[in-house]
């Protein structure tokens, strides 16, 4: 029952009202314009069909075109009145009209195809941008090849429906113009044509329908298994080297793949077996309406103008109607692709603020206070944190402690702004932090996690990290280089700050890529500064550099460190222990042993 609402509520109409929701004004202006060169184009296909009539009726008896008085007023115009006139403005004409039909229609698909690419790429672009604003508790809370999966589906959205659509609306207005010819040449031929084929495809639809929406469903599912397959394998390979599992990753993948392409290849069966069904049928057709013709007009010559019209016609009609059902049953096949990429459409679009404007409200000039704050994950209905009253100064040097689990690094997300509380509030200077002044926030704020994220870039773009190449600052990467203690590295190598890093800084060690993750941080200029576990890769001489010339920046820098490693935090003003989501124990330093 569930199934079938689901069905009703996400049939072929309802999805192509929701991708029409999302193009912007420039593309349904676009599609307009399309629109009226696709009558165009339809129109100027149906008088070339209906020229052939003149135009093999010049050719096997042209006095009888003078007994048309349109014709005749043509023919007299242009001093066109004796036979072998009359075959050459008919056949010109003829000519003419089919370049002219020939030139549209390549016109048309051209722009169809064109206009078809572009919204799939502003759709691509929407559900990237949209994925990428959204709270970061939702974020993590994905699998990463579920996003991925994501926005292969929304780029695919050109082939799964975009495209489709076009073709299928097009096709159809065609197919009626073109049916709507053969009517006025013929009745008792077109009528018994649209039985005819119209039942065949009737059929077909009727039958694949279910088909074509299960392989779609089977298609997405294991789109994203393969993506999460690849993923794990690449992700965790020196496991899978020493653990042995390739095979059974290559299994697992070969698993998934069939299982998606087995999906592709029915719903391509459904789409074209219709097409040779209807060639073998189309000629039978052809060969009974000759028979007819010359049977009711005892006359082949006679009927060749009215059987030329009617092949000329079906020879435009039987691929018209192939295109129309194969665009249906694309469409019906990516069904459920195409409403997994919608749904990331329809994610709550970024809500942004004027950043200069905020970035004159909130300055941290002397307080960070946290008042009472719970947090608990969507997740889960335990709170993580649990009254947590906090009031830190400008400059301060604080240390985070506690066991895994404590809540720390929530804490600290909580702090930059990545987490809402679930209670309480959040003061800068004792304004609160909300969604108006958290750019401004995010401004201030840098953070260095245990394990940094590098770009397969170079290592200066990486520091620089989200910076368009023109823009970076190489004064103050190298800088920031210098005082996170990796400048005399990467001065070494022979391409210095352009060298490429690797997928991850794999071509790093790890106490590097950690330096240029805080060199990262340094280069931002930020006033609070997170240390995440942000020195536990670096050696003890290494560290005692890297703090000291942190502590040489001065004042004007608020340090929060997470750390394991006690020795880390003596310099700190002083240190916070967490313990089951609760401020456990404050003091300094020199407490801790007492403690």
């Amino acid at each position: 029952m569930s199934e079938t609402m689901n069905e009703t509520k996400n049939s072929t109409l309802d999805v192509i009202k929701r991708v029409f929701r999302h193009l912007s004004s420039r593309r349904r202006h676009q599609l307009i314009i399309l629109g009226i060169l696709m009558i165009i184009s339809s129109f100027v296909e149906a008088i070339s069909i209906s020229s052939i009539i003149p135009f093999l009726a010049a050719l096997t008896d042209p006095t009888k075109l003078l007994n048309i008085p349109f014709l005749k007023g043509i023919l007299e115009y242009t001093a066109s009145t004796n036979p072998s006139d009359m075959r050459l403005v008919f056949t010109v004409t003829f000519i003419g009209l089919i370049l002219a039909s020939g030139f549209f229609r390549i016109t048309f698909f051209w722009l169809q195809t064109r206009l078809s690419m572009a919204i799939g790429i502003d759709f691509s672009v929407q559900v990237y941008e949209k994925t990428l604003f959204q709270p970061y508790e939702e974020i993590i809370s994905r699998n990463s090849s579920e996003i991925l999966a994501g926005a292969h589906k929304a780029k695919d959205l050109v082939g799964y429906i975009i495209q489709p659509a076009l073709i299928f609306f097009s096709s159809l207005f065609m197919l009626v113009v073109v049916l709507t010819t053969l009517f006025i040449i013929e009745p008792t031929v077109a009528i018994s044509g649209v039985i005819g084929f119209g039942t065949l495809y009737f059929i077909a639809t009727a039958v694949s329908k279910r088909f074509l929406l299960s392989n779609s469903r089977v298609y997405a599912a294991e789109l994203g298994r393969v993506n999460k397959v690849i993923q794990e394998g690449v992700g965790g390979i020196r496991d899978v080297i020493i653990d042995a599992n390739q095979p059974t990753y290559a299994k697992v993948y070969r698993r998934a793949l069939t299982r998606m392409q087995l999906a592709a290849a029915g719903n391509v069966l459904l789409a074209q077996t219709p097409r040779f069904v209807i060639e073998m049928l189309g000629l039978v057709f052809m060969a009974t309406i000759t028979y007819v013709l010359v049977s009711r007009d005892g006359d082949f010559v006679a009927a060749i103008p009215i059987f030329g019209a009617i092949a000329l016609g079906a020879q435009r009609l039987l691929p018209i109607l192939q295109q129309t059902y194969s665009a249906y049953a694309t469409i019906r096949g990516g069904m459920q692709s195409t409403i997994d990429a919608l749904n990331l459409l329809d994610q709550a679009e970024p809500t942004t603020t004027d950043d200069t404007n905020q970035s004159h409200k909130l300055k941290f000039n002397s307080t960070l206070t946290l008042n009472k704050v719970h947090y608990a994950y969507q997740s889960s209905a335990r709170p993580v944190l649990n009254n947590i009253n906090l009031h830190i100064s400008r400059g301060d040097r604080i240390g985070l402690i506690g066991a895994t689990g404590s809540g720390k690094s929530t804490l600290v997300d909580l702090i930059m702004g990545l987490l809402t509380p679930s209670d309480g509030n959040i003061l800068i200077d004792g304004e609160e932090l909300n969604e108006k002044n958290m750019r401004a926030w995010h401004a201030l704020v840098a953070h260095v996690p245990q394990s940094v994220y590098l770009a397969d870039t170079t290592i200066a773009a990486n520091i620089a990290f989200g910076i368009e190449k023109h823009e970076i600052d190489m004064i103050r990467v190298k800088e920031a280089a210098r005082i996170a203690q990796v400048s005399d590295v990467v001065e070494s190598l022979p391409q210095k700050y352009q060298t490429f890093v690797g997928e991850r800084g794999i071509k790093l060690s790890g106490g590097q890529r950690q330096r240029i993750g805080l060199a990262r941080a340094l280069y931002k200029k930020a006033r609070v500064l997170v240390l995440d576990e942000a020195t536990s890769a670096l050696d003890n001489e290494t560290e005692e550099n890297v703090m000291s010339a942190i502590e040489g920046l001065g004042k004007d820098i608020t340090m929060i460190h997470i750390a394991h490693r006690l020795t880390t935090l003596k310099n700190c003003d002083y240190i916070i222990e967490l313990k089951k989501g609760k401020v456990f124990w404050e003091g300094k330093f020199s407490e801790i042993s007492e403690h």
